[in-house]
């Protein structure tokens, strides 16, 4: 049976927050009990509830792979403390530690656990320099970084190192959706995940190609979330849009259409035919098992909603985790630990 490998999970385990808590007290973390299951979860003044017990407590965690079938998570930071409104040595401090402990899990359980770095996105060289060192020297796969940096979107010139860089490694590079657009408009009824996730999932897309972002760095790898947001479903829109409108045409010089097959996905859609639809829209190679654990918007149940979707057996096999298998080898050995 094929080995399933979950791309899109998170973690924020009792040691990380305890050096947290010690080297970086700008960050001003904490975790509070609510019960057996769920904590409170405290970052820069901003309480977030709840945080499940498996975000912290990895015996659990293993426990709730096993419930949902998973037999390998790909480890990346809570996205509460990417902290890009912090200074950039707090934030550059912030990453090495973080990175440094998702590191560690994956040396102590290398069979279940692989990882992915977080970057101080607010200095853009900083994260270059800290995407280098986590997958030449840690042996991560790549990075999970905001769908836009404290509102500033993925296109701008400033990001321009990282891209280099992350071209230069080969490396995944998950955007995940955070500080989402249009929140005055999206405060109730939890719009703002419910909606104002997948909208920014989808803004950031459409920046990094009509920025030019993919057109300059042809081997630059992006897996977008949460199923993409809308971009399966209004791609061709963008197509339409480049062709009778000049506006699309400032940064790219040839249809969107080529772009729109760069970017990957994971399977979190919450709906049979919607999955059904993304795999039939991108191809079954472009899309990866992902649960987004361990929040509430996730799912335990994304291994079974992949088997039970009418896809191929072989492509069912792909997402489940051949593709991430094969990704996965291509992972850089740690440096020798000193």
């Amino acid at each position: 049976m094929t080995r399933t490998i979950d791309i899109h999970t998170h973690v924020l385990a009792d040691a990380t927050i305890k050096l947290l808590q010690k080297e970086v007290p700008q960050l001003a973390l904490k975790l509070s009990a609510l019960d057996g299951d769920n904590a409170a979860l405290e970052v820069g003044g901003v309480r977030y509830t709840p945080f499940p017990r498996g975000g912290h407590d990895i015996a659990r965690r293993f426990a709730d792979m096993e419930a949902a079938d998973a037999d390998m998570h790909v480890l990346s930071v809570a996205p509460q403390t990417w902290a890009y409104n912090q200074e950039a040595a707090v934030g550059a401090a912030i990453a090495t530690i973080q990175n440094d402990e998702i590191a560690r899990l994956v040396r102590e359980y290398p069979d279940r656990f692989a990882g992915i770095a977080t970057l101080p996105m607010q200095a853009p060289a900083k994260a270059a320099d800290e995407l280098r060192r986590a997958m030449t020297k840690l042996g991560l796969q790549g990075a999970m970084i905001g769908s836009n940096i404290a509102g500033k979107n993925l296109d701008d010139p400033s990001f321009e190192p990282l891209w280099a860089a992350a071209a230069e490694l080969d490396a995944l590079m998950l955007i995940h959706p955070g500080n989402v657009a249009g929140a005055d408009r999206l405060r109730a009824y939890y719009l703002n995940n419910l909606i104002g996730n997948p909208l920014d999932t989808t803004i950031a897309a459409a920046c990094l190609i009509f920025g030019g972002v993919l057109a300059r760095h042809p081997k630059l790898n992006f897996l977008m979330v949460h199923g993409g947001g809308f971009i399966p479903y209004q791609g061709g829109r963008w197509v339409h849009g480049w062709q009778v409108r000049p506006e699309p045409k400032v940064h790219l010089k040839e249809s969107p259409a080529k772009y729109l097959d760069r970017f990957l996905y994971d399977t979190i859609v919450h709906s049979k035919a919607s999955l059904e639809f993304l795999v039939a829209s991108v191809g079954a190679s472009r899309v990866f098992l992902g649960s987004d654990y361990p929040y509430d918007m996730g799912t335990m149940e994304c291994v079974r909603q992949v088997r039970a979707a009418a896809i191929a057996p072989a492509d069912r096999d792909t997402i489940l985790g051949g593709h991430a298998a094969a990704l996965l080898k291509k992972q850089r050995q740690p440096a020798a630990v000193k």
